[in-house]
Order: structure tokens, then sequence, then C-alpha cells
């Protein structure tokens, strides 16, 4: 089998990278996340019109139809960047209609979605931020056709952005009597806030439901189980992060290796030390390493459903503790600098403080890759 990037992805990838060197440097990264959105409109509106947003969009849609492997062609990209937008969010919210909803649910939002004219994102973590269906608290009382929604979600990506959310919401007393609902922000009693983070790339925050009505033609038809329909958009956000991660971590290695190349000491340049040849060397080591995971988890995601969480977990608990270490010796490598607001490398470190909770951490994937094999 061959697990190399065909032609149209690796031209896929080119011309993601050169729109973000040109349109998002970092520069603009640093402008974007300090704007009151903490993402641009306007460059929302351009990546939508290159096919970003509904790349595993059917073509029925408005999207162009490819897979998630693909689509982790642009996310290595956005997360070399460290592109601020709700891409990743959206990406989610998309899989979630495109797998679970309705005929008439995916002609009303994915369109609307694949240009750009909707965010969507996911709301199903709680204040355990447990993702099984079964920690679900959020209540929903029958209404009618449908249901009357209230409670709160946390740990929600791009509340503030999103026009629509995947809500999961408690039906019943059993452990899996849970629902899934598309939610549109503007609905009445729906109130979004981010909070304040350590990287300012990222917005993260509550949702609150207060009294929110649901119909029976919001509700995302689970056939297989809400339980299993969150496990798979659970495995699809740590694929999602993984990617990005990868990116990040490739950035970082790279602009480290161009600093202490530069750096001299001993009328030497820094780079030709062995004691900072050894922590780049490792890098690259883990580089490599977890994204053969990320691939083959992405792959699995359209083709072997059976496979994708545990590689989704090993990829994602590997990629996490790599770019941890990652950030925290980047830093080092560039001495007292790296730890000013000036230096870009700390950007990366932050940006690792955000992937490492983001769909579970390192410890909660080992331990679901080892369940997974019934260790």
């Amino acid at each position: 089998m061959n697990f190399g990037f065909n032609e149209e992805q690796e031209q896929l990838r080119a011309q993601v990278r050169r729109f973000l060197d040109h349109r998002c440097p970092i520069e603009e990264v640093r402008r974007v996340m300090a704007a009151p959105e903490g993402f641009s409109r306007e460059l929302w509106g351009e990546v939508a019109a290159l096919g970003w947003l509904g790349l595993t969009v059917p073509e029925a849609y408005g999207g162009t139809g490819l897979q998630w492997i693909d689509l982790v062609v642009v996310l290595e990209e956005t997360g070399r960047s460290l592109f601020p937008s709700p891409l990743i969010s959206n990406a989610l919210a998309t899989s979630a209609i495109v797998e679970y909803g309705s005929e008439a649910q995916k002609s009303r939002w994915l369109p609307l979605m694949a240009r750009g004219e909707r965010i969507g994102t996911l709301a199903i973590l709680e204040a355990d931020a447990m993702m099984p269906a079964g920690g679900t608290g959020l209540r929903g009382v029958p209404d009618g056709d449908g249901f009357t929604l209230t409670g709160e979600k946390r740990f929600v990506n791009d509340p503030e952005a999103a026009d629509i959310f995947i809500v999961s919401f408690r039906r019943g007393d059993g452990a899996d009597d849970v629902g899934l609902a598309v939610v549109a922000a503007d609905n009445a009693g729906v109130v979004a806030k981010h909070y304040p983070m350590i990287d300012a790339t990222k917005r993260q925050g509550i949702v609150t439901f207060a009294g929110v009505r649901v119909g029976a033609d919001e509700i995302l038809d689970c056939a297989g189980g809400v339980s299993a329909a969150i496990t798979r958009l659970f495995d699809a956000g740590a694929i999602a992060v993984t990617a990005e991660m990868a990116g990040a971590v490739d950035a970082a290695i790279r602009m480290t290796v161009e600093y202490v190349n530069q750096r001299v000491q001993f009328d030497r340049p820094i780079g030709q030390f062995q004691g900072v040849k050894h922590p780049l060397a490792e890098m690259y080591v883990d580089l490599e390493s977890f994204k053969s995971l990320l691939y083959y988890a992405a792959w699995s995601y359209d083709h072997s459903r059976e496979e994708v969480s545990r590689y989704a977990s090993l990829a994602k608990a590997y990629a996490t503790e790599s770019f941890v270490r990652t950030g925290v010796d980047s830093i080092q490598l560039h001495g007292a600098i790296g730890f000013s607001t000036a230096c870009d490398i700390q950007l990366y470190f932050k940006r690792s403080k955000w992937a490492r909770p983001a769909y579970g951490d390192a410890a909660t994937h080992y331990e679901r890759a080892l369940a997974l094999r019934g260790v």
C-alpha cells in the first residue's frame, strides 16, 4: 500500500502554503489574533472561494467531495502558519451533517457552510470534559415534535464565530438516550461567550441554552446510535488537531534550525554543537513518527472504520507529547529571547498548550488505545 501523497494532494498543499505565506504571514497572524473576533472575515471568504471549507462536502451540496486525508493536507499547512480561523470547528460540524443529516438538513446547511456564509462548531462537551454520550447532562424536555434544551456546553471551540452548533442533549435517563441537534446561534435563548486563552490564535468558551426549542427537522438521525456518532466526531476532532500539530511542529523545528545556524557562540554557530543537534534530531524523529500514525488514522476515517479510533488515539497521544516537548525545547534553544513575546517561537509553544487537551490529552488517548485492544 502506498502511503505517499499523490500529485493532486501535493498541488493542494502547495496552493495552501502559497496562499498563507502571501495572505497570512506571521505578522498578519499577530494582527488577526488580537482582533475582537479572533479571525478575519475577509480571509475566511477567500479560503471559502479556494474550496477549503467544502473539501469533504459532497459535490451535490456545493463541495468538492474529497476525503479526510485531503483535509489533513490543508490542516497541516494552517497549523504551520498558525492560521487563526474556525476551520477545524467548521470541518467537524460539516462532517456531522454530511454523515447524520437528512436530505433537507444537508441541502439547507452544507452549501452555506461550503461557501463560508455559515460557520459551524461542535457543542458536545460539558463540565467533566468527557466525550462519551453517557456524560451528556444538557436536558432536552419533550415539546411537541421536538425538545426544549436547557443547560450549557463548555469547551466549545469558536463559540462566538459560530452560526450553528451541533449539540448533544439528553432525551431520557438511559446511558445512550441522547440526541444530536443542529441549533442556530440566533435562536432565542442561545448565548455564546469565549474566555481568555493562552493561545490567542484559538477561541474557546461556553454556550448556554435557556429554553431553546429544537424541532424534529433539526434533530440529526444517528442510525448507529448517538454514542457511536459522538465517538466518530471525537475521532475526527483528534485527527484534525493532530494534523495542525504536525504542521506546527515542523514549522517550530525549521524556525529553530534557522536560528541556531545564525546564533554564534565561541566563534561557531551553536547549531554545530552536539547539545543543540541532539534535541533537534529527536524533535524530527518524533514528528515523522506521529505523522505516520496521523496519515493512517485519516485514511482509516474514510476506509477502515474499525481501525480509526485506535489510530486516532495513538496519533493524538504521541503528537501531544511531541508538540509539548518541541515547544519547550525550541524556546530553550532560542535562549532568553525565546521567552519574549517579540519572538515568534513562543506562539508555537502557546499553540501546544491549546492542542494538548483538545479532543483528549495524551493520557486519555493512551488509555483509550489500550482499552480498544482489550488491555
